[in-house]
């Protein structure tokens, strides 16, 4: 009896070993490169059918890094990016920042500010003095009303053509002829611009819609410019001291605009300033107390005008009726780019 007990037992194992076996085969099968086993034509594709899965990813919008502080202990928030403009959309098209560039005098301030050139629409204005003297139109003089829902800021520009010849080119009018070998903000038919040497001679070309000279190049190739150590190039000073209130306009290595003002500068530290904001190219603009100015809005049709640069000779209105002299103002960018408002 015994035995036959037994021989029951191998008969109901012997189907539980082939079914284990079963089990075994399929799971090597599913092995991929590992255990040598060869899959069955078509189960490769089968599988990566069945796995594949789509990711996307957004790249985040371009924002300038943090300026690292040279003075310490830093301030809070010195050196970092605060967008201006949120009223306008995401991402923010002007930010600034402020930091102090000289570790031997931690009183002096630099007034930045970062200008995304994709979503920008940069115009030039004349004022009722400069550029001059002229007899042409000099057109608005100021922001045109009609133009405000879109501003975003104003800022100065550079010399009396008087003091400092040099070409003006805006609203196809070609108010001073351009000088070739001055520093110049140029602005294209595709709405982009750039900081040159112009070499372009006495009339821009038909892609050309606006260009301001002053001066000759400040920054070049993430450098200060040899010229900016000979300081009577670079415009007679208040009181005939060096270094004063200094303003320059640069570009980055992604086509931004780079503003900044700050007090007791020489042209050789304004181009330090610039370097370290990241210029590849930077002019100066105008410079001692009464000039420097840049003015941020809190809304469309520029309401709660805002003065950046603390200039007790300004007013943030100051570019929303008739200015002295030429300025620059930032304008949320067309879908279609368009001659400047005028």
């Amino acid at each position: 009896m015994a035995v036959r007990r037994r021989r029951r037992v191998r008969r109901r194992l012997l189907p539980l070993a082939g079914l284990l076996l079963v089990v075994i085969g399929v799971v090597a099968w599913g092995v991929e490169g590992q255990s040598g086993v060869t899959s069955p034509p078509g189960a490769a594709l089968s599988r990566a059918t069945s796995s594949t899965t789509t990711t996307t990813t957004t790249v985040p919008p371009y924002v300038p890094p943090a300026v690292t502080p040279v003075v310490s202990p830093a301030e809070v928030g010195e050196g970092t990016w605060v967008g201006q403009d949120a009223w306008s959309g995401s991402p923010p098209s002007i930010m600034t920042t402020t930091f102090r560039p000289d570790p031997e005098d931690p009183s002096i301030v630099a007034y930045a500010t970062w200008i995304r050139t994709s979503s920008t629409q940069l115009a030039l204005y004349p004022g009722y003095e400069g550029p001059g003297p002229t007899t042409l139109d000099r057109g608005p003089e100021m922001v045109p009303v009609s133009a405000r829902q879109t501003l975003l800021a104003t800022f100065n520009s550079g010399f009396y053509e008087k003091d400092a010849p040099g070409g003006f080119y805006v609203h196809n009018t070609l108010y001073f002829p351009m000088v070739n070998g001055l520093a110049t903000v140029v602005q294209n038919t595709d709405g982009s611009v750039d900081i040159v040497d112009w070499e372009g001679g006495p009339s821009p070309g038909p892609n050309v819609v606006m260009a301001r000279q002053n001066l000759s190049l400040l920054v070049d190739g993430h450098a200060a410019t040899p010229e900016t150590a000979v300081g009577g190039d670079w415009g007679i000073t208040l009181g005939g001291v060096p270094a004063v209130w200094r303003t320059g306009l640069g570009i980055d290595d992604r086509g931004n605009l780079l503003y900044v003002a700050a007090p007791s500068q020489t042209a050789a530290t304004l181009a330090q300033i610039l370097v370290k904001l990241g210029a590849v190219r930077a002019m100066q603009l105008d410079i001692n107390p009464e000039w420097p100015i840049l003015v941020t809005y809190g809304g469309p049709g520029a309401v709660s005008p805002a003065l950046f640069v603390p200039n007790p000779n300004q007013i943030p209105n100051r570019f929303l009726y008739s200015s002295t002299k030429d300025f620059f103002a930032v304008y949320q960018r067309p879908s279609v780019v368009t001659p400047q408002p005028w």
